[in-house]
């Protein structure tokens, strides 16, 4: 029995050793994320949490839309790149800070048609300029992360997202106890914080160890010319995965109010802790699916397994101890989200349906007709979720989006059993089955 385990350990050890790497940096940084939000909950009123993490909600979605897909394909193309890994990530990182500057500058000023709690943003030119600047960044911070992956140097992203979770945390003590008056954006204005020095640390730590080639890190356009297309392709498709997440926050802040969506971003972060193991086994499975199809069923089956065995854990924790978690933060919190997070926890089934058809889609070069299907699965999410939040407050909302993603599921099991469990002789990708 002890050699049929270390057989199965080493039989899968690329996957296991490198998702269990991926779940260890997101402990670290989610952890710290949790403090943050506790401490946020503790120092600062509900209505100033809900403004806060509405405004870093719209900031992750803009630095997102402005990442233009260049974070996903600097990860394949730097190591086809040797040499001019420094123009191509300098180039790239100038035109999404760009795009994201000029894309956070609009949305400030839309930002109180939007919804009146968040007319703050366009008050005056400096919450404007604020709310730019960390747009620009985070797209900025977005691309680095996906560029050190890129270059291999993953430690270098696990260091720099460290760094900033460390600093905004302690930022928001310094705000927390200096400021009389506590405002949503001070809360905002920690996260940018974070992002200056962690980017400005991880900048002279390259600069340090490039002395004299200076010259290597000139934006030169005519490298990502003949790209366009390609990370237009990845760009389309990332974002449509990740637009209904970051834009829930939104929601509820405009169909109910700042001061419930305290509660819901809390309870969503909280959620999101479920799915970290099924993001990772599926990013690893990207990788190794991708230089070995042949062997897709078997890994396949392998993290769907461990998946499910995952949620099944979370899920129960979370029916048990949502109330004490919550609680953890304020005793409102359990009682406005409890039910919310219960049925959140929930969504991590579906989900491992999810994210195994994307990966199985990714693989076989199928990323433009998914991101249609994703499209119309992130408005269904959106749609059940606002009509559930008029219908039924949080717990409505996080029925509606749960029953989304069940339904969205229920298209999706057919490829994944048939590419797990491929017939004989047949290594063809099944279509997507119609509606």
């Amino acid at each position: 029995m002890k050699l049929t385990i270390s057989s199965w350990i080493e039989k899968y050890r690329v996957i296991l050793a490198n998702a269990g790497s991926l779940v260890g940096s997101t402990a670290i940084t989610s952890g710290l994320g949790f403090i943050y939000w506790w401490l946020a909950a503790r120092q600062f009123p509900p209505e100033a949490v809900g403004l806060g993490s509405a405004a870093i909600s719209a900031m992750m979605f803009l630095g997102n839309v402005s990442v233009l897909g260049f974070g996903t394909l600097l990860i394949g193309e730097l190591p086809r790149q040797p040499g001019r890994e420094g123009s191509l990530i300098s180039t790239a990182l100038f035109l999404v800070g760009m795009t994201g500057g000029t894309l956070g500058l609009f949305f400030a000023l839309v930002a109180p048609w939007v919804s009146a709690d968040l007319w703050v943003l366009a008050e005056n030119i400096g919450n404007t300029s604020l709310f730019a600047l960390g747009v620009s960044l985070t797209a900025v911070t977005l691309v680095t992360d996906q560029a050190m992956v890129g270059l291999l140097r993953s430690d270098l992203q696990l260091g720099r997202n460290t760094i900033f979770a460390m600093t905004k945390l302690i930022a928001l003590i310094i705000v927390g106890l200096w400021m009389t008056q506590k405002l949503g954006l001070s809360i905002y204005a920690t996260w940018l914080g974070g992002n200056i020095a962690s980017l400005a640390i991880l900048a002279g730590y390259g600069a340090w160890k490039n002395n004299n080639k200076a010259h290597s890190y000139k934006p030169k356009w005519n490298l990502l010319h003949k790209l366009g297309s390609t990370a237009l392709g990845h760009h389309v498709l990332n974002l449509t995965l990740q637009a209904s997440g970051l834009l829930m926050p939104i929601i509820v802040t405009a169909v109910l109010s700042a001061r419930m969506n305290a509660y819901f971003y809390t309870s969503w972060m909280i959620a999101s802790f479920a799915t970290v193991v099924s993001v990772a086994l599926t990013t690893v499975l990207y990788a190794v699916g991708s230089a070995d199809p042949a062997a897709l069923a078997t890994k396949i089956r392998l993290t769907l397994r461990l998946s499910v065995l995952a949620g099944v854990l979370t899920s129960i924790a979370l029916l048990v101890g949502a109330d004490f978690v919550l609680g953890l933060f304020k005793p409102a919190y359990a009682g406005q989200a409890g039910l919310s997070l219960r049925i959140l926890g929930l969504a991590v089934f579906p989900l491992i349906a999810k994210n195994h058809f994307v990966v199985i889609r990714r693989i076989h070069n199928q990323i433009i007709s998914t991101a249609w299907w994703m499209m119309a699965g992130g408005v269904l999410e959106l749609t059940l979720a606002a009509t559930g939040a008029r219908l039924g407050g949080l717990a409505g909302l996080s029925l509606g989006w749960v029953a989304a993603m069940c339904i969205e599921a229920l298209f999706m099991v057919r490829t994944i059993y048939q590419v797990a469990m491929p017939a004989p002789l047949s290594n063809s990708l099944p279509a997507v089955p119609s509606s």
